[in-house]
């Protein structure tokens, strides 16, 4: 089985076909995955604009679909007359669903992905599996690494159950998994996520966006320079672990952010205009790099505490560490170190996986799509189309969407998708995805063909 899947939940354009056997041991193949980012043009605003970040969407997401299907068409996918190249519906002879973010993310970028999605899903009749972007992320561990692997033992399926450790720019979410249909939050962030902390103290270094990799890059430099003289090892102890010392599994990021501010005003050898500086003088480097490894060891020294508590009470068979932030070399360090000696199995994905793209979307939908489920994509949009909606926001609203909506009608073959359908669809009295058997049991939009005739 072939799944498409596509992510626009932020900044990110990404489309991925991954495959697997139902009922297999092994982890999925990815066929072929592609990724868009805007984190150069972000870059210049120093994060992530919202109606920037979807209009940068709009003008890529085709060509992204494009340069996706066309990886699959080398590995086996169907294959295409040279003079037939500009119609995307052959395409989906190689496609048995199609997974699509439905949430969380912003509604801007949200749309462009689903109404992507439903437009394919129509013209190649697929069915359409609505993916939540957040819990997706851990099923990047799901997914074979071949020569990628950071952790040995994930050539194999993670066990039940499970902790799930989702840590980004926007979340910071610990989940017990007792299978894939069951989830259970055991902890989160009271208000600030991980990767923001990141970010916003390498704003108050003076440090370009994103600033998680910087500080990241800056903090190793100094590890390194530090454990070549073992009498001048630092304690990494000058900024706080907040709620480290509570019996919860919750986290709180923004009083150490408020304590990188504070010092970062007060200790007069620290200066946030010399700071600004960096590369200027000598000195200048040396307090970059000592005050980045004392925020990234804070930040991961928080999440440790915390997931040895959770590992303690509910004695998992398997720790899936999944987003942006589990990217980070010392995280990974720390998570080894953590699993040392224990039975419980780690999972943490390679670099460009735990960073959002389509094939953990796919994966997702392969592992966790039950026909019992009814979705409904307008209510379940979490903050996209459902939100969209009580805000008063129609599809026509948003920037250039109907003209991407044409290009892809064009590609397609569909010459009338949109309002116009929906609403002789929403008539036929049947919810939009609600579920019947469809192929390898998938959800599948009943009377969708019906609707136009």
């Amino acid at each position: 089985m072939r799944i498409l899947g596509i992510e626009t939940s932020c900044d990110e354009t990404a489309a991925a076909v991954v495959e697997g056997q139902p009922g297999s041991t092994k982890p999925l193949k990815i066929i072929s995955c592609v990724v868009a980012s805007s984190a150069e043009l972000q870059a210049k605003f120093g994060g992530i604009v919202p109606e920037q970040a979807a209009r940068q969407q709009i003008k890529v997401m085709i060509p992204t679909l494009w340069e996706c299907l066309r990886q699959m068409t080398e590995v086996g996918g169907p294959k295409t007359e040279d003079g037939d190249i500009n119609k995307m519906r052959r395409y989906g002879d190689g496609i048995d669903a199609i997974a699509v973010t439905i949430g969380p993310g912003l509604v801007g970028s949200l749309l462009v992905g689903v109404e992507t999605a439903k437009t394919l899903a129509y013209a190649w009749e697929k069915p359409i599996i609505p993916v939540n972007h957040l819990v997706a992320h851990l099923y990047a561990n799901f997914i074979k690494k071949n020569q990628e692997l950071r952790i040995t033992n994930q050539e194999e399926l993670p066990l039940f159950p499970a902790i799930g450790l989702v840590i980004s720019g926007g979340h910071t979410d610990m989940v017990l998994m007792k299978d894939h249909r069951e989830l259970r939050l055991i902890g989160r962030t009271r208000d600030d996520a991980a990767g923001e902390c990141f970010d916003k103290c390498a704003r108050m270094l003076g440090l370009p966006y994103p600033g998680g990799p910087e500080i990241a890059k800056l903090a190793d430099k100094w590890i390194f320079e530090k454990s070549k003289v073992k009498s001048q090892k630092s304690k990494f102890d000058l900024f706080p672990r907040p709620l480290s010392d509570q019996d919860n599994f919750d986290w709180s990021f923004s009083g150490l952010k408020t304590a990188v501010l504070y010092y970062l005003q007060k200790n007069k050898g620290v200066k946030l205009n010399r700071l600004r500086k960096f590369g200027r003088g000598k000195q200048d480097q040396t307090d970059l790099a000592r005050i980045s490894a004392e925020i990234q060891e804070a930040i991961c020294q928080s999440l440790i505490i915390k997931l040895s508590k959770a590992i303690k009470k509910y004695k998992p068979k398997s720790l899936l560490v999944a987003g942006g932030v589990a990217a980070n070399k010392r995280l990974t360090q720390m998570l080894v170190q953590l699993n040392r000696g224990e039975e419980w199995k780690l999972f943490v994905p390679p670099p460009k996986l735990c960073t959002d793209n389509g094939a953990y979307i796919a994966a997702y939908a392969f592992y966790r799509y039950s026909p019992k489920d009814q979705w409904n994509l307008f209510d379940k949009m979490g903050q996209g189309m459902g939100y969209a909606r009580t805000m008063g926001i129609n599809r026509e609203d948003m920037p250039g969407m109907m003209s991407q909506l044409q290009q892809i009608n064009y590609l397609t073959g569909v010459n009338s998708f949109g309002d116009k359908f929906l609403n002789r669809f929403n008539k036929t009295g049947v919810k939009l995805g609600q579920a019947i058997n469809g192929p390898g049991g998938m959800v599948v939009f009943p009377g969708i063909k019906s609707a136009l005739t």
